[in-house]
């Protein structure tokens, strides 16, 4: 009987956890923010492009780190729309899962778009989701 019990708990435990990373369940943390801190919107720049990112209200860890409250940048460059925000980000976005917090970017002449989401562990979206604004560069 006791063995029932342990295999029932475990059992739940792990329905559990499908139904939360399915859903992208894992929490950012209360007011938390992701952003650009440069380059500043609009801003004339040269390439290559240094671009630093910004988190206030959670940590940075590599991926695959299952602490609380951290998550590893992905900037959509000259992105259309945003990438699913319940499943694992792919190749719509570049991946900093080394706990990267700056890039320099090769762009050609003319304007782009910069937009950060910060994925947890497993390159999903925290929910709900911590997504900057989308600032407009142009590159000379």
């Amino acid at each position: 009987m006791r063995f029932f019990k342990i295999a029932v708990i475990c059992f739940s435990g792990l329905i559990a956890f499908n139904v939360l990373a399915s859903e992208g369940g894992t929490p950012s943390a209360k007011g938390a923010a992701v952003y650009i801190v440069s380059p500043a919107n609009g801003e004339t720049v040269a390439s290559p492009v240094k671009v630093v990112f910004g988190l206030s209200g959670m940590g940075v860890a590599p991926a695959g780190t299952d602490k609380e409250s951290t998550g590893h940048h992905h900037l959509l460059v000259d992105g259309k729309k945003l990438p699913a925000l319940d499943q694992r980000m792919g190749q719509e976005v570049k991946h900093f899962g080394g706990g990267q917090t700056e890039t320099m970017l090769e762009l050609t002449p003319g304007k782009h778009t910069l937009q950060l989401i910060l994925g947890d562990k497993g390159h999903v979206p925290h929910q709900p989701a911590l997504v900057s604004e989308t600032i407009t560069i142009i590159v000379k």
